[in-house]
Parts: structure tokens; C-alpha cells; sequence
């Protein structure tokens, strides 16, 4: 009961702060985030709702996301929904935050204000007719990634008691349990395909579900037999995004007394038969090219490739593109049993880390950022990143170009190995960091993989700690953030501290015109 009142709490404490009930017109979360829709934006308190102790950092993008973490996400939503729909009617408003002071040191508070600034930029820029397509593409994975979790983390178990031969009557359970999801995936993957795209989400599981029906194995395309399952999710997604437009099509000219009999009807019919003589076949040679690439770029590549990898992925997130990936580490998790790209991406957390802990002992003065390190680096360990992201490494500048050096490193550590023939992988896609243990695989044992997996998190980690400690700061840099927080009445008037021209000048107001010098 206690831990329902904290989450109640904590949702409670949340919509006030977001504009009330009345301003809420979406509600959604993913791994780590409470998603929502905004009607008004201006009314959202950010400095405020990044002081509640659950939550761990906001970002402003096409819904504005509250950062609570794994587990917590999971648990708040629920009781916001909640809150929301009591308090539907009503629109308290919130009070004003008090003016800062242009005067002061700048704070953890306002270089994260900075963050959400940058961040607020780069969104209008992101919104082109591509990027909005991908945020697509990842609303339609995105929910599946609980379950791809779960059964991945069954899988790893079952492979265990397997190679140690316990449990043999239990086993089979267990991969039946691990499997079930991932032989039926595709259907998932139409069925919300259809949803995002505007059509009828069960029309475009039932399209989807013809390609993993056993009884295509009887039909021949392309002069050669199907297997059930060719394509897979690439090959799902096609064929419901063409049932959308035939299920559209038909809405627009079949009469309404028939619409209900005859829309269904040509939806699936006409979706269907181009699935099973094309796209299956198409998806199929397509998801078959995307592992042979994969398996070539790490095997030919190796560091090379894992460097480039691991050191351009939060640049990628930054810009949004790294939503095209989704598909990708789905076709190689059906393909193979785990996509070896995951754990090389997730270096770039552990570059964000090693980055974040340089800066702690880079700026021993300054007891708001440190503050902040040291309250978002547990989520840091775990792969939530966020809150290092957008409250200390982006705004700062360099800080962030040498977290992505430690990124880069960590993920050439692993690339090596993959060249070696020791591939590293994930069951699943999501978690990150030290969450990502749970779902290692590779083609060398379980000892061996959980091994590379560690060493490419401590390279991580140091290289981005040594590039940050020692090329993140100009001088400048330095003399702008190394500043007490602690007020200073005391300080006699007539001999004032050399840095203080510098921090006043370089206030709230001074830092919001353009980033940090790099």
C-alpha cells in the first residue's frame, strides 16, 4: 500500500506541474518515460518538475516526456491516468516561478534549462517529413519492447539450465514461453502498424498474420517455395501499411450500407495476395541482406566499425534518426536470436558516464552540478541516460563530444572481439548499461559474452573519464562553471573574487543566447 501512495504521490505532484488535467490530451510511457500530450506548452513548470524526487530530467520533443526511470514509468502511469480523468473538468493554474537572479552563479537547475533549450531547437529542426515517419516507425516497436524484454530474459534463463542440464522437464516450457512471442511478432507489428498509420488495427494483424501461417509453406512465389515467417517484421509492416491505404481507398467509395461487409473484405483480400506474391518474398531478401551486413560490417570492420558505431549513436539520437534502427535490431533478433549492434550502441551510455563522473571532479565548486551527478549517475549505470544528457554533458559542450570519444572507444573494444569471431548480442531491445546483462547472447557461452560485454563498459567508462577530465574544460569553460553555490553576503565588497565578473556576466540570460564554448 505504501509503495501505490508513493506512486499516487508522485503522479499527484506531476500534474499540477504539466498545466493540470485540462491541458492533458495524451497519455502514454515507454521504457523510462511518462509521454504527454500537451494542449498548451507554456503552462509546463520544467524547473519545478525537475525537483520532484522521482523524476529524473524532462525532454521537449514532439510529446513532452517526463524521465521517472524503469519500473517507476510503469507504476506512476497508471495513477496519472487516474488523476487525469478525476480531474478532468478542472484547470488549476500554476503559480509562477520566481524571476532568477541575473546576478548569480549558474546553477545544475539552469544548465539543465539550457539542455531543454537546445533541446526545444533541435526539435523544430527535426520535424521534417523523415524524421516524423521514423517517430512512426518507433510507435509501432516501441510497445513491444516489454515483451521482447521478458521473453528474452526466458530465453537466457532457459539457455542456461539447458547447457548446465537441470531442469530438463521444465525446459521445454520455457522455450515455448521464450519463443511463443517472437513466432507471432509480425502480427503485433501489423496490428500496430495499422493503428499509427490511421487504419484499422485489427485488419492489419490479420494481413500480417499470413506470413507466419504455416500454409504458406504450400505456395510458391517467385519460383520458389515460401517458409512461414519470410520477412518477417519488415514484411509486416508493408503489409499493413498497404492495408491502410486500401482499407482508405475503400472508405472513400464503397457505399455505406456495404462498408461493413465489403471494406474488411478487399482489405485483407487485395493486402494479402500482394503479400503473399510480393512482399514476403521483397522483405525477405531485404531482412536476409540486413544480418549478411551486419555480420560483415563487424567481422570486416571490427573496431573500425564499432568505433564509428559507439561514437556517432547519441549524435544520432540527437537528431532523431536513431529510431531507424528499431527494425533493424528486430529483423536481426528474429534472424539470429539477438542483434550484435545493441551492446555496441550502448557504449555510448557508458561514454556518458565516464564523462559525467570527470565532470564531478572537474568542478569541486560547484555543489548544484555535482548534486546532480551524483543523483542521476545510478540511472546512468542502468542505461537511462537522459538526465546526464540534457542536465550536464549538453549544455557544457565539450563534455559531450568527449562522452561520445568514451562511447566510441567502448564500442571498438567490442568491434574487436566481433572481428576475433566472439559475437556479442541482445535478446532484446531497450535496456542498456548494466540492465543489459540479463539479455546477453553470443556464439562463445554465456561467460565469455557477459566478459566482452563488462570490458567494453569499463573502457567505456575510463576513456570517457580521461577525455572529459582532460580535454572536456577551457579555461574558460572552468572559470564560467568552477563557482561556489553557497552565498556569498559574506564576502567583503572591496576585494571580490576574479571569477566574479565572469560568472555574473555569464548568468541564466548569458548562457540561454548560445551553447557553452567547446
Amino acid at each position: 500500500m505504501a509503495t501505490e501512495d508513493k506512486n499516487r504521490a508522485t503522479a499527484a505532484a506531476i500534474l499540477p506541474l504539466v498545466g493540470g488535467a485540462a491541458n492533458v490530451s495524451s497519455i502514454a510511457h515507454c521504457m523510462t518515460r511518462l509521454r504527454l500530450g500537451l494542449h498548451d506548452r507554456s503552462l509546463v513548470q520544467d524547473e519545478a518538475l525537475k525537483a520532484v524526487p522521482a523524476v529524473m530530467g524532462v525532454v521537449d520533443d514532439d510529446t513532452y516526456q517526463i524521465v521517472l526511470g524503469p519500473g517507476t514509468v510503469a507504476r506512476v502511469t497508471p495513477e496519472f491516468e487516474k488523476l487525469v480523468e478525476e480531474g478532468k473538468a478542472a484547470t488549476p493554474a500554476a503559480a509562477p516561478a520566481p524571476a532568477p537572479d541575473p546576478s548569480a552563479p549558474l546553477t545544475a537547475e539552469e544548465l539543465a534549462a539550457q539542455g531543454a533549450e537546445m533541446k526545444a531547437a533541435r526539435k523544430a529542426k527535426n520535424a521534417t517529413p523523415f524524421k516524423l515517419f521514423l517517430r512512426k516507425i518507433a510507435n509501432i516497436f516501441v510497445p513491444l519492447i516489454p515483451a521482447l524484454i521478458g521473453c528474452g530474459i526466458i530465453a537466457g534463463l532457459n539457455g542456461l539450465l539447458v547447457n548446465l542440464e537441470w531442469l530438463p522437464s521444465v525446459t521445454p516450457a520455457l522455450a515455448a514461453m521464450a519463443s511463443g512471442f517472437m513466432a507471432l511478432i509480425a502480427v503485433f507489428v501489423g496490428y500496430n502498424t495499422a493503428k499509427e498509420f490511421g487504419g484499422t488495427p485489427i485488419l492489419g494483424g490479420a494481413v500480417a498474420a499470413v506470413i507466419v501461417f504455416p500454409g504458406v509453406a504450400n505456395i510458391e512465389a517467385f519460383g520458389q517455395k515460401l517458409s512461414p515467417g519470410q520477412g518477417g517484421v519488415l514484411g509486416a509492416l508493408g503489409a499493413a501499411v498497404l492495408a491502410v491505404y486500401v482499407e482508405k481507398w475503400c472508405r472513400r467509395w464503397v457505399p455505406e450500407a456495404l462498408d461493413v461487409l465489403v471494406t474488411p473484405t478487399l482489405t485483407v483480400l487485395i493486402s494479402g495476395l500482394v503479400t503473399i506474391f510480393g512482399l514476403m518474398y521483397v522483405a525477405g531478401e531485404v531482412s536476409t541482406a540486413i544480418g549478411t551486413f551486419a555480420d560483415w560490417l563487424l567481422s570486416n570492420g571490427g573496431a573500425g566499425a564499432g568505433l564509428v558505431l559507439g561514437g556517432f549513436f547519441l549524435p544520432l539520437v540527437m537528431l532523431g534518426l536513431h529510431q531507424a534502427l528499431i527494425p533493424i535490431h528486430t529483423t536481426l533478433i528474429e534472424q539470429q536470436g539477438y542483434t550484435v549492434l545493441l551492446p555496441i550502441l550502448a557504449m555510448a551510455g557508458a561514454g556518458q558516464v565516464g564523462a559525467a563522473i570527470a565532470v564531478y571532479f572537474r568542478l569541486p565548486r560547484n555543489e548544484s552540478i555535482r548534486k546532480t551527478v551524483k543523483s542521476a549517475l545510478p540511472a546512468g549505470f542502468l542505461g537511462v541516460g537522459e538526465p546526464l544528457i540534457y542536465g550536464v554533458s549538453l549544455p557544457l559542450g565539450r563534455p559531450f563530444i568527449t562522452a561520445c570519444v568514451g562511447g566510441a572507444f567502448g564500442g571498438a573494444f567490442l568491434g574487436f572481439f566481433n572481428q576475433l569471431g566472439d559475437a556479442v548480442g541482445s535478446t532484446a531491445i531497450g535496456p542498456s548499461g548494466w540492465a543489459l546483462f540479463p539479455l546477453l547472447d553470443g556464439n562463445h557461452g554465456l561467460g565469455a559474452t557477459i566478459a566482452i560485454y563488462a570490458g567494453g563498459l569499463v573502457v567505456g567508462y575510463l576513456a570517457g573519464f580521461v577525455a572529459t577530465y582532460f580535454f572536456g574544460f577551457s579555461k574558460d569553460l572552468l572559470t564560467e562553471f568552477n563557482v561556489s553555490q553557497e552565498p556569498t553576503a559574506t564576502t567583503p565588497a572591496a576585494e571580490p573574487a576574479p571569477a566574479t565578473a565572469t560568472t555574473a556576466a555569464s548568468g541564466p540570460d548569458a548562457l540561454a543566447k548560445e551553447p557553452a564554448a567547446v
